[in-house]
C-alpha cells in the first residue's frame, strides 16, 4: 500500500468526465505536478454527501468553485477566461490573494501588455472595434432586493442610482439567476420612475458600445476592461483595482468620476491574468500550481 499523500479532487458534470478522460488541460497539468511531487490524485464526484465526508478522510481536498470543507482543503476556479486559473483557501473572490495585492502599472511592460491584451480580445471578444457611446450598462446578478455583506447597497438601489444620473441605462438580467414576482415588480416600478431606464437586451452587444459598466461584481465588468470600458463597482471583487468603488467614494461621486476614468486596462489585464493567475498553457504552470498549494498551507 502506498503511503504517499493523497489529493482528492471533487468535481461534477463535464469537468469530472474530462478530468477522468484526460482531456481537461488544467487538470492534466495539475495532476502531473502533484504526482511529480510524490502525491497521489483521485477524482471524486462532488455533492452534499461527498462534502460531508471530506473532512473525515485522510489527505487533502480540492474543490471547484465550492468552499473548502476543512483546513486541508482548497478551492479552484477559472480566472474569468481560459487558460487562467486560481487556487485559493477561500471561495469568495474578494478574499483571493490578487484582491489583497496592490496593482502598480509601472511594474508591467507596456508592449507585452498590449500584445497580450490584443490577443486575448481577439480570442474571447471578437468583433468590431468598441465604441464609447452614452449608455450605462447595468448587468444584474441575483438577490436584487437584498444588500448582502459584501455589497455597498442592494442591486435595485444601485440601478436606481445609475438611472438617477439621467443618462440612458440598460439593465440586463443574468441568464442563470432566478427572479421572482417581487423582483420583477420592483424592476417594473424603477422603469416606470425612470424614463431613461430600459430593461433587457443582449449584454455582450451592449457592452461593446456602452459608455461604462455599473455593477455589483459581475464578470461583465472584467470583460469591459478588455474593451476599454471603465466600471463602477458596488460590491467587493478580486478585479477591483482599476474600478471605481461606490463603497469608498460614495455612489454619486463614483458615477460622476467614471466618465473620465481611464486606467491602463492592458497593463492591468496582463498583471491580473499573466502575473497573478496560473496560465495553464505555459511551461511553468505546474510549478505555479504547486506554489499556490504551498501558499494554501499544503506541505507539497
Amino acid at each position: 500500500m502506498s503511503h504517499a499523500p493523497i489529493l482528492r479532487i471533487y468535481l461534477h458534470g463535464n469537468m469530472l468526465d474530462t478530468s477522468r478522460a484526460g482531456t481537461f488541460n488544467f487538470m492534466n497539468v495539475l495532476k502531473a505536478a502533484v504526482e511529480g511531487a510524490g502525491w497521489r490524485v483521485e477524482y471524486h464526484e462532488t455533492g452534499p454527501q461527498s462534502r460531508r465526508q471530506a473532512p473525515r478522510r485522510d489527505g487533502y481536498a480540492l474543490f471547484h468553485m465550492e468552499s473548502p470543507t476543512h483546513d486541508r482543503a482548497l478551492t479552484f476556479r477559472r480566472a474569468y477566461h481560459y487558460p487562467f486559473w486560481q487556487i485559493e483557501p477561500v471561495q469568495q473572490r474578494w478574499r483571493f490573494r490578487v484582491a489583497r495585492r496592490a496593482f502598480d502599472p509601472q511594474s508591467v511592460d507596456a508592449t507585452a501588455a498590449r500584445n497580450f491584451a490584443d490577443q486575448l480580445r481577439k480570442r474571447v471578444l471578437p468583433g468590431p472595434a468598441p465604441r464609447r457611446g452614452e449608455t450605462i450598462l447595468v448587468p444584474l446578478q441575483g438577490h436584487i432586493r437584498r444588500c448582502r455583506s459584501f455589497q455597498s447597497m442592494s442591486p435595485l438601489d444601485m440601478l436606481d442610482a445609475a438611472a438617477a444620473t439621467g443618462r440612458p441605462v440598460v439593465a440586463t438580467l443574468h441568464p442563470r439567476e432566478s427572479y421572482d414576482t417581487g423582483d420583477l415588480k420592483a424592476l417594473d416600478r424603477l422603469v416606470a420612475r425612470h424614463p431613461n431606464l430600459v430593461l433587457g437586451g443582449d449584454t455582450a452587444s451592449i457592452l461593446r458600445d456602452c459608455a461604462f459598466v455599473v455593477t455589483q461584481n459581475s464578470a461583465v465588468a472584467f470583460d469591459g476592461y478588455l474593451l476599454g470600458k471603465p466600471a463602477v463597482l458596488f460590491a467587493q471583487i478580486d478585479f477591483h483595482h482599476i474600478g471605481l468603488s461606490a463603497a469608498r467614494l460614495g455612489a454619486a461621486q463614483a458615477l460622476a468620476q467614471v466618465e473620465t476614468h481611464a486606467p491602463d486596462f492592458d497593463r492591468y489585464l496582463y498583471w491580473f491574468l499573466q502575473d497573478m493567475a496560473i496560465n495553464a498553457s505555459r511551461p511553468e504552470a505546474g510549478q505555479r500550481i504547486l506554489a499556490a498549494m504551498q501558499k494554501g498551507g499544503w506541505p507539497i
